[in-house]
């Protein structure tokens, strides 16, 4: 298929999205029954995709019946916020639910995107007094946190458990809750692994899942605190294999996160009705990885999971851009700056995109036809983290992917602008000196 019979495919095929409240009418007939709705996105950092992902969600939730929000968040962190959503905990407003996001990005989900969903959310369960929509963290980084919620229910619960756990957690003791040097010295056996006391400390907390819900009379509390022993299970295991290879880690990652949307699944299907989740992830958790460069060395992700678990009953839509500014890093664990977003690269999917010539569009690939067959074609494919790193974008943030195996439909928003963070440093607010070319010397 050449450029011009290429264009005038997508064009053809693309429904424009101008931001009325019929916008994604379409969308919504797409998604059909399916139980599962993934949201990407190309960057962490990108307003106009948090924007479009609450305007959709909210709607899956009003009109289809959705029960939760599942996003690329910390468990306990998320949860502070699911809490609130729905009418319990102290925190009296959005703001105050967000605080706990503490750790590098904090971005991510303490902005005024996030805070303004989650503010609509707490509303909507308010005035409507059946099943309560809720809000939940699928990720792996809050190793020492979930300790510290596992040991706190065990306390309430059953004391002389929490004092045994005491025991089997105390192997981290020494490593000050820094997880990545617990990883370094238990990789190089140069310590003590902790992996056989946290699987005790998890398997010991089902054998008595019946015995705890009785006297607590609370299941939920018991699966906020199974689920916090299980991701300090899986993220032993994560950091102490964070060192051997990107692949073993990212599985790690991922198989946790599906499989936290799974016992969320489980968990939140009620009388025979099944759950209806929505996920907010990037693009490259939420994108069939078998369609990309890094699913060929070996990664699988949350999206194939997905498919492969709940076959039919997903549907993955990625988030892409062309440029306009992002809020992101230069280094991990650094302050967010207020970047600009290089144009994309040519021959690319976001040059291609950009070339429909329309602003913004939402593209079902779903279907045979021939928009899926011009998407078939491998491209570059760009994936901002975090961390943006302009002067090495090549390497840095573009793999080659089939677009239309990767996602079932795309959203694609031309120019965007970056997330506002609820706490931004000064080096966020300072304008970014322009890039000049050739540099100087």
């Amino acid at each position: 298929m050449s450029d011009k019979e290429t264009l005038h495919a997508i064009r053809a095929a693309a429904l424009p999205l101008d931001g009325g409240a019929r916008d994604y009418d379409a969308l919504l007939d797409f998604v059909g029954d399916a139980r599962f709705v993934l949201l990407g996105e190309a960057t962490h950092g990108t307003h106009e995709f948090y924007e479009e992902r609450a305007r959709i969600t909210q709607r899956l939730i009003e009109e289809k019946g959705f029960h939760a929000v599942a996003v690329e968040a910390d468990w306990p962190d998320a949860y502070r916020v699911n809490r609130y959503v729905r009418g319990q905990g102290e925190d009296a407003d959005a703001d105050a639910a967000l605080s706990g996001f503490q750790r590098f990005p904090n971005w991510m989900w303490r902005n005024t995107d996030v805070q303004a969903f989650v503010e609509w959310l707490h509303g909507h369960n308010r005035k409507n007094a059946g099943r309560q929509v809720g809000f939940y963290g699928l990720d792996l980084y809050s190793m020492f946190t979930s300790i510290t919620e596992v040991l706190g229910y065990l306390d309430k619960v059953d004391p002389q458990a929490a004092r045994l756990a005491r025991e089997r957690y105390a192997c981290f003791d020494h490593y000050e809750e820094d997880s990545q040097h617990y990883g370094y010295t238990a990789s190089l056996s140069l310590s003590e692994s902790c992996e056989q006391g946290v699987i005790e400390q998890l398997n010991l907390l089902q054998q008595r899942a019946l015995e705890y819900m009785q006297k607590d009379g609370a299941d939920e509390a018991f699966f906020y605190a199974q689920q916090n022993a299980r991701l300090v299970k899986n993220a032993e295991e994560y950091y102490r294999t964070m060192f051997r290879g990107r692949v073993s880690s990212w599985n790690l990652r991922d198989s946790h996160m599906a499989e936290t949307l799974d016992a969320l699944a489980q968990h939140l299907s009620k009388d025979g009705e099944p759950a209806k989740i929505v996920v907010w992830e990037h693009n490259s958790h939420i994108g069939d990885a078998r369609a990309t460069e890094v699913g060929q060395l070996g990664e699988w992700n949350v999206g194939e999971l997905a498919r492969k678990a709940y076959d039919g009953d997903t549907r993955l839509i990625g988030f892409s851009t062309y440029e306009g500014t992002v809020t992101a890093a230069s280094e991990w664990d650094a302050p967010a700056e207020h970047k600009r977003v290089r144009p994309g690269m040519p021959g690319s999917y976001e040059a291609l995109l950009h070339d429909v010539g329309i602003e913004r569009f939402f593209l079902p690939l779903r279907e045979a036809g021939a928009a899926r067959e011009a998407l078939m074609q491998r491209r570059l494919e760009r994936a901002i983290g975090v961390i943006y790193l302009p002067r090495t974008e090549r390497h840095s943030h573009y793999f080659s992917a089939q677009m239309a195996r990767q996602f079932d439909a795309v959203i694609h928003i031309d120019r965007t602008s970056a997330v506002t963070p609820l706490d931004p440093g000064g080096g966020w607010h300072s304008a970014e000196p322009p890039e000049t070319y050739p540099e100087g010397l």
